[in-house]
């Protein structure tokens, strides 16, 4: 459990794998290990797997609507939707427009040679999903497992050009998230070349539909596999690279190779419309038997509303130094198990607060539990960290903290003005 005040310190993946710590149920148990399809750098220093980093931060907020542009530049319409359903060449050849790479670089602390510790630089590669532009950028769907922990991101476009991007939102709990890309720093022809998916209605799907999965594999760049929905309603317990467990439920499962990178790519039907999110593959049983063409994709009509939200988010930069933040807390994760045993929220519990600090001051108590910061997620305290970095001294901000009550926990949201953190260390 990671432990510390709660100050601008820290934000991925050395071969990262989310691996199943529970059976699903829908009718059976399944017992199997469940690797998130997601491949990292190998070594660290190298090429970013084809896909280059633009300079730029990314900032501004406007509303979007999934699958919707407010301007002309992205066509949001697809040839085949509406059309009678096509070939699998002519689904991948319509909705490639709309799929980009996504690559990312993280720090790892590993172990060296002589017992110590050291921090080394790790590529990480996935993919996403062109779902919506506002006024000043392009929208993207992916995995949260996809950019967690990521300290810089580009994403590359079907024409092969590149941009910086920058995380908008997540949703830890759903593994969603929604990355920005600056439309002044994506080329003209790009633009052309590129377009949002049209979105299709997963509630319609039939065991046996055909379906078409496109994604990142093995960080190659975009690559094509069909197969059919072979289960729906597959529900999944993961573990993230931070410790964080979740089940993500109601799963589309399809025999559709799902490979290493192709986290947060497109599952379309044979309209051409995206229909699920590609999260997981299925490996191999808890006997160690191997399992072949067994992939997991969340539904788009899951996905949709936590994408929409996540899109009218304000994409923020991290802050400088001299503007640090500090909540004023001490605080600890609540472990999957620990929720599980116990009926206790996940998110961080409360363990000490700082005399007359920001959470003092807004009536935090010992032993709440924080789960949510500004509209996002709280899962962990180093992610409570990572999100504070974001946020400058003297913000006003929205904290939901789960309170018990006799026995029962109940929601609260606490109105917070952030401190200094400089201020804190001369103290």
């Amino acid at each position: 459990m990671s432990e510390g005040y709660y100050n601008n310190d820290i934000e991925r993946q050395t071969e990262k794998k989310i691996t199943e710590k529970k059976g699903m149920t829908t009718g059976r148990k399944w017992a199997s290990l469940i690797a998130m399809a997601l491949v990292f750098g190998l070594v660290a220093g190298g090429t970013m797997f084809g896909v280059n980093t633009a300079a730029e931060h990314l900032t501004g907020r406007d509303k979007a609507q999934i699958g919707q542009t407010q301007t002309t530049s992205a066509d949001a319409s697809s040839d085949t939707s509406g059309s009678g359903q096509g070939t699998v060449s002519e689904v991948a050849a319509n909705a490639m427009p709309s799929l980009v790479t996504i690559s990312t670089m993280t720090v790892e602390e590993m172990r060296n040679f002589f017992g110590g510790t050291q921090q080394y630089e790790v590529e990480g590669a996935g993919t996403g999903v062109i779902v919506g532009e506002n006024d000043t950028e392009l929208l993207i769907a992916t995995n949260y497992h996809v950019v967690e922990g990521a300290t810089s991101l580009s994403v590359g476009f079907v024409d092969e050009q590149s941009a910086e991007a920058q995380v908008k939102g997540t949703d830890v709990d759903n593994d969603l998230a929604v990355v920005s890309v600056k439309l002044s720093n994506i080329p003209d022809d790009t633009m052309d070349q590129i377009k949002i998916a049209t979105i299709g209605d997963s509630d319609e799907l039939q065991l046996g539909d055909q379906v078409v999965a496109i994604g990142n594999a093995l960080g190659y760049g975009q690559s094509v596999t069909s197969g059919y929905v072979s289960a729906l309603d597959r529900d999944l317990t993961l573990t993230y690279e931070d410790g964080t467990t979740i089940t993500s439920t109601g799963l589309i499962q399809t025999d559709a190779a799902i490979n290493s990178g192709n986290s947060g790519g497109a599952l379309l039907n044979m309209n051409g419309e995206l229909i699920g999110i590609n999260e997981a593959k299925s490996s191999s049983t808890s006997s160690g038997a191997s399992v072949d063409n067994v992939g997991f994709a969340i539904p788009i009509d899951k996905a949709q509303s936590s994408l929409q939200e996540m899109m009218n988010q304000e994409t923020r930069e991290k802050v400088d130094g001299d503007q640090a933040s500090y909540l004023g807390i001490q605080g600890s994760d609540v472990s999957a198990e620990v929720s599980e045993l116990y009926g206790v929220p996940s998110g961080v519990v409360v363990a000490e607060i700082v005399e007359n600090g920001p959470a003092a001051e807004a009536g935090m108590q010992k032993g709440d539990i924080i789960t949510g910061f500004d509209g996002r997620t709280i899962s962990s305290m180093e992610q409570l960290q990572q999100t504070l970095e974001y946020y400058a001294a003297g913000e006003e901000v929205d904290v939901t903290v789960q309170r018990s009550d006799n026995g029962a926990y109940q929601e609260q949201t606490l109105t917070i003005t952030l401190g200094s953190a400089a201020e804190l260390q001369n103290q």
